[in-house]
């Protein structure tokens, strides 16, 4: 949203960051799965985008611009959802987090600006993402072999919330953005406001603060699948976000430095039919520090040098409601992380160009419940990483070469005593004792991956990659021991579980050029040792305990980390074709297929089902208007202790308003969900207790100055 003037300062950054090797494949322009196959060139500071899709290795999505606009939801995930392999898990509209590829939670790495998020929405499917969508310029999304430039936390895939507070571009004079929004459904109220202040060409100072506030949502048909709960409405699922920010950029001719403070406030309903007798709100606070620094020809032989820093104090308490009042705290996270990582980009060697560099990670995590005991064993988790990421252009196209080497140290706390009464629990038949000192556990992994492009001929590309990378287990699979309200389950850790071993491919054909555009990609990712949720099975039905982990049908569901190799695949596709007619017409479609099997026999839990879309965009005069319509298919291909979801379609239009004699203004009205469709995602933890949301319309208005 930010307007800048560019300067005749050389535009360099592209080239400082390890991704500046990466492309911006095309701009996804809605809600329903479809693109415009636009070609795109970001330019912020902290993105690391810098090229087209035809001219790398690997698969890549951007969203920004008046795509960005579309899709400015009240999470991460929500404004993801759609898009080719990428969907949606929510825990009702205060939570949302990107699936990719079947993989999610900790498996998917969210940056803002280049650095980790530091949250504990791996640690709980309840647990909201510490990012904000209002203050986003774009999102980037890497998946495929890109994926071990990241380590353990992004074998699904990274995604990259780029919000601009760091770009070395400062403009002539003040200026900003602000914009407003009301949806009809929840009257959702969202707002939000930036503002650059120049001191002079080479810094400026930048601030941000975007409030989002909702009552309960409407929904067509009852909250649960059994029909619990208020017909019509998902009660206590409202939401209020409160996000700021302050930046302090200088920028020179060797290069740019930028400081940065922001907050995060979250607090939210996990949605509940027995309202008000009993519920459950989770509340956050985030505190989080930034510096960033590149460098322009640091040393012989290299181009670039950049710097990342982040240092984030993260906080979350879970309570229990009995009408109306706090009744007691279910549950207490607290997180410091400090994400640290150098890049340096090098001149070119016998054609080869490409990036060098090493990442450092520290978390110190505690999770506690009622009586000063814990869900999840307080831990420290060290992450060093070694990567380079090298390609060269050859006669037939290009290729690219990657390599990691990373080491992973957990030490967690010794504990006396866990807050399971006898300090073990019965699953499947074997006694699983606590363990009071697992000791410190390290894990070495590595990560090759080899691509290439075909140029077929003059708008055909071929894309072909594979990649290896392994894993270590996250503290959540490693030393959960306890009930954990929120979500619904009584979790139990394995310390003794060992790293995952991915072995990825992917095969793809595009065409950017001319009136018709497509793209089409098959991939399928070979795991050993995935770590996933077992249960424990009681006369057919899943075995529910109570929070000493004794049988009771109306407890938590009990959850097991277990390993077992297992298998991805699928095939993703997406056309754009412009139509010769009296006004501009572009129709598209899209969609997707995912299969998650056990090699042993089995499916995969909470695999995203087939999706299609096809959409419409035109425009007259100031006027732009687009229609969007989504079907997901029936999921049957269950796992064990899951239930077929069925399929459900949406429809949804996007009309904005552009005044000629006044460019910085837009307004917009968006209709969502238009025929008040009942659904649920199969892929959500969440889904046998709460539906989409029903029909939704939201008016808005921006301007940029």
């Amino acid at each position: 949203m930010r307007l800048h003037k560019v300067n005749k300062r050389p535009l360099v950054l592209a080239s400082a960051s390890l991704s500046g090797l990466l492309a911006a494949p095309f701009s996804y322009a809605d809600q329903s799965d479809t693109s415009q196959l636009e070609r795109v060139s970001v330019v912020h500071s902290g993105s690391i985008m810098s090229q087209t899709e035809s001219e790398v290795v690997r698969p890549v999505a951007v969203i920004e611009g008046e795509e960005m606009e579309k899709r400015r939801a009240g999470t991460i995930g929500e404004a993801l959802d759609g898009l080719p392999g990428i969907s949606n898990a929510d825990f009702g509209p205060g939570v949302g987090r990107p699936v990719i590829r079947g993989l999610q939670g900790s498996r998917v790495a969210v940056l803002e600006d280049g650095s980790r998020t530091s949250d504990v929405s791996g640690e709980g499917q309840d647990h909201a993402v510490a990012s904000s969508t209002l203050r986003a310029d774009s999102v980037e999304v890497i998946r495929g072999p890109a994926m071990l430039l990241y380590g353990s936390g992004a074998t699904g895939g990274v995604v990259n919330v780029v919000s601009g507070r760091f770009s070395p571009i400062i403009g002539e004079r003040v200026n900003g953005a602000a914009q407003a929004s009301y949806g009809t459904n929840g009257h959702d109220r969202r707002s939000g406001v930036e503002i650059e202040v120049p001191f002079n060409e080479k810094m400026a100072l930048r601030a941000d603060l975007d409030m989002r506030q909702t009552d309960n949502f409407s929904i067509n048909g009852y909250q649960t699948a059994d029909g619990e709960g208020k017909k019509g409405e998902l009660l206590n699922s409202d939401v209020e976000n409160q996000n700021a920010s302050i930046t302090g950029v200088y920028a020179g001719e060797r290069g740019f430095v930028g400081l940065g403070f922001s907050s995060l406030k979250n607090d939210y309903g996990i949605p509940e039919p027995n309202y008000p007798a009993e519920y459950a709100r989770i509340e956050s606070a985030s505190k989080r520090l930034d510096l960033r620094a590149e460098l322009y020809n640091p040393l012989p032989g290299f181009n670039t040098a950049r710097f990342n820093l982040a240092y984030t104090n993260y906080y979350q308490e879970e309570w229990e409601y009995v009408d109306g009042k706090k009744d007691g705290m279910d549950a207490v996270f607290k997180q410091k992380e400090l994400d640290a990582r150098i890049e340096m980009t090098h001149n070119p060697i016998a054609d080869w160009r490409g990036v060098v560099g090493f990442d450092f990670n520290q978390v110190k995590f505690e999770a506690e419940n009622e009586a000063d005991a814990f869900f999840i064993r307080p831990s420290e988790k060290q992450t060093l990483g070694l990567f380079s990421m090298q390609e060269k252009p050859t006669h037939f196209g290009q290729i690219e070469l990657g390599l990691r080497v990373g080491y992973d140290q957990y030490d967690p706390e010794k504990q006396t005593e866990s807050s399971v009464a006898g300090d073990s629990v019965t699953f499947a038949g074997d006694t699983i004792n606590f363990e009071t000192d697992p000791g410190t556990q390290s894990f070495l992994t590595t990560g090759v991956a080899l691509g290439a492009v075909f140029n077929l001929d003059d708008q055909h590309k071929l894309r072909v990659g594979i990649s290896r990378s392994e894993a270590a287990p996250g503290p959540e699979q490693l030393y959960a021991f306890g009930r954990h309200a929120a979500s619904g389950t009584f979790e139990i850790g394995n310390p003794n579980l060992t790293k995952e071993t991915y072995l990825n491919s992917e095969i793809g054909l595009m065409r950017q050029q001319g009136a018709l555009r497509y793209e089409a990609t098959a991939f399928a990712n070979l795991v050993d040792n995935f770590v996933y949720f077992a249960f424990d099975d009681d006369n057919a039905e899943p075995r529910r305990v109570d929070a000493d982990g004794v049988n009771d049908p109306t407890g938590e569901l009990m959850v097991y980390n277990q390993q077992a190799d297992a298998l991805f695949y699928g095939i993703e596709a997406s056309a754009a074709i412009d139509l010769d007619t009296s006004l501009p017409l572009t129709l598209r479609t899209s969609g997707d297929y995912l299969r998650g099997e056990l090699q042993a026999g089995g499916n995969l839990p909470r695999m995203t089902p087939p999706r299609i879309g096809l959409g419409a965009d035109t425009r007259w005069q100031d006027m732009q208007f687009s229609v969007d319509y989504r079907y997901h298919f029936k999921q049957t291909h269950t796992a064990e202790a899951e239930t077929t979801t069925d399929a459900y379609a949406t429809v949804g239009f996007d009309l904005v308003y552009t005044p000629s004699q006044l460019k910085q203004l837009r307004v917009f009205l968006q209709g969502r969900n238009l025929t008040d469709t009942d659904g649920r995602l199969h892929q959500s933890f969440f889904k046998d207790q709460a539906p989409i949301v029903g029909r939704n319309f939201t008016a808005g208005v921006g301007y940029q100055f």
